[in-house]
This record gives C-alpha cells, structure tokens and sequence, in this order.
C-alpha cells in the first residue's frame, strides 16, 4: 500500500479559502498513492477555537464533497483529515474516510477531547464509538485522532476488532513534540500494527505546531518522518509484515483479559 501524508501549514494569518484550495490541489497530485491522509482540523486550524463554529458543517460539506470528486479522479482512499462535523445542536470533531468511488465509507468521531474543560473540550461533543473499516485488497484500517493517542485501551478495542494499521491526523504542539513520537511507536509496539501520525506545521492561536508526521511499523521502526516544513510524506507499506512480526513474536496471545483487580 502506498500511503501520501500531506503534513499542511495551517497559520492564522492564511484565509481558510487559500488553504482549502491547496490542499486539494496536493490531493489531486497524489494520483498513484493508495491512501491520502490529511490532518486533524486543517480548515479552521486545530487550535483556533474561535472558528470551530463557522467551519461545522453537516456531513458530507463543501469541502468534503470537493475531495470526494478528487479521489474519484485520482482512484485512492481519501482520509480528510477531520472535520467540524454539526449534528443537531452538537459539533463533533470527525473524521471523514472517502474510498476510490468517491463515497464517504467511514467516519469516526474523536472520542477524547482535548483541552482539560477548556478549548475543544469545552466547544464540542465527544464520540462514542469505535469501528473499523476493511480497505479493498489491503488491510483493515482504524482510525483516531490526535489526543487519542495518550489512551491505549483505545488502541486495544481497534486491535481487537481486527485493526493492522491504525492511522493518527493530528494538530499535535511542538511543545510536546517528544510525547508523539513516543506514544506513536508506544502504539505500534504495543499492538503489533502499523501506526500512521499526520500532523501540521505552522501557528494557530500562538501555539507551534511540531510537525514531525510519522509511520511507524509494527516492529516500532520508524519508515519515515517529516520535518518541521509543509511537505508531502509518501511510504509504500509491506503489509504482510504485520502476519508476520505477530507469528514471530505472538506476544498478543499472552494477554491477560478479565483478570480481577482483587481486593
């Protein structure tokens, strides 16, 4: 599987209308990629609290329905990144996979919602549900998103329901950027997948973002890493290496479940 991480620069001083546009263009030039990730928020900027409300849109929205026209034209699996989803009285923050036919095949809504009672927390509603999503011909996909990433348990309900890659769009700060790269291998190490974080570069709100994207095998290798700029992140992915790390190393058998925590 060829996987393209578009790590975006989302500053606070660029129209959203100019970031849409490009990256859509950088899409439509991933043509030969089997799977185009975006980051977390990338519209109003994951920081920027202020504009969660004038991005929520229904699903699918403007720009989704743009992006679906471009994975059709481009025949690859079109991770959107995550969206404002609105849902009544509710915002969500949602991430919208589209498939080579140009339709929306899965959604996830993030179920850990960061900012302490602040920020996003206080602005929108969190999931409740875990799922994953069988791709055509590769693999089983689950999808998370940023914060996510500090809770493995999450990690362990998409193992268990059969997850070998696990992808990460993200608005992940630079302050913290060391916990990312830890907790991205941390994940895959645990749960013998392939862990995928894509993240954005630029300021929103005077918060640094790190950057940094990763794909991490199932081995805790690193394949690739981006750096601090925009930039197009582009790894092919042997698949089976899954099968095989977890047969050579069958760790996942010795879990413990239902054990008591005793007295």
């Amino acid at each position: 599987m060829r996987v393209a991480l578009l790590q975006l620069r989302i500053d606070d001083s660029e129209p959203a209308s100019e970031r849409i546009a490009r990256a859509v263009a950088l899409v439509r030039a991933q043509a030969g990629a089997d799977l185009v990730v975006l980051p977390e928020l990338w519209i109003p900027g994951a920081f920027a609290y202020r504009g969660y409300e004038a991005s929520a849109t229904t699903l699918p929205g403007a720009v989704v329905t743009e992006l679906c026209l471009v994975a059709k034209e481009i025949g690859a699996h079109v991770l959107a990144g995550t969206v404002i989803e609105r849902d009544g009285d509710q915002l969500h923050n949602t991430a919208v996979l589209i498939d080579p036919g140009g339709d929306i095949v899965h959604t996830y809504r993030k179920l850990h919602l960061f900012g302490f009672d602040h920020g996003e927390a206080a602005v929108l509603t969190a999931g409740d549900g875990v799922s994953t999503y069988p791709v055509p011909g590769f693999t089983t996909l689950g999808m998370t998103t940023c914060y996510d990433l500090r809770f493995p348990e999450l990690y362990r309900l998409l193992l268990d329901k059969g997850a070998q890659l696990i992808v990460v769009p993200a608005g992940w700060p630079a302050a913290r950027l060391d916990h990312w790269q830890l907790l991205l291998r941390a994940r895959a190490v645990e749960n013998q997948t392939f862990v995928i974080g894509c993240n954005q570069v630029g300021s929103q709100e005077g918060v640094v973002l790190a950057g940094h994207s990763l794909v991490v095998d199932p081995w805790g290798r690193v394949l690739a890493e981006a750096g601090t700029d925009e930039e197009v992140l582009t790894v092919d992915l042997d698949l089976a290496l899954v099968a095989k790390i977890r047969a050579e190393f069958p760790v996942l058998r010795d879990r413990k479940l239902g054990v008591s925590s005793g007295r």
